[in-house]
């Protein structure tokens, strides 16, 4: 039987900002302000706030499923495969599936 839970982000409640960041790379405005993301078989324009080498967050309007794979297009790198790592208020997080040069 599948479970009715969407994983989004709005399950687990925050109430404390983040006191350690533990991401070992460092994030970077994006050189583009737009990506294509394809999604279920269609493309969307999306924003992209920010690129490592090995992920991004983009603003997307649809609700992906955490671990979801993705193609995204950077105007700087072509298509990259991505997964979704979290969902949470119009933005995803996407881990790529081998790191950008």
């Amino acid at each position: 039987m599948a479970s009715s839970f969407i994983l989004d982000g709005s399950m687990i409640p925050r109430s404390e900002k983040r006191t350690i960041d533990e991401r070992t790379e460092l994030r970077a405005p994006a050189s583009s302000s737009t990506g294509v993301l394809e999604f279920r078989g269609r493309k969307h324009v999306v924003r992209l706030i920010n690129v490592s080498r090995s992920g991004a967050m983009v603003l997307f309007p649809h609700t992906p499923n955490i671990g979801e794979r993705l193609a995204l297009q950077l105007l700087d790198h072509g298509v990259v495969s991505a997964q979704v790592r979290w969902v949470r208020a119009g933005r995803i997080g996407l881990s790529f599936a081998s790191p950008r040069e």
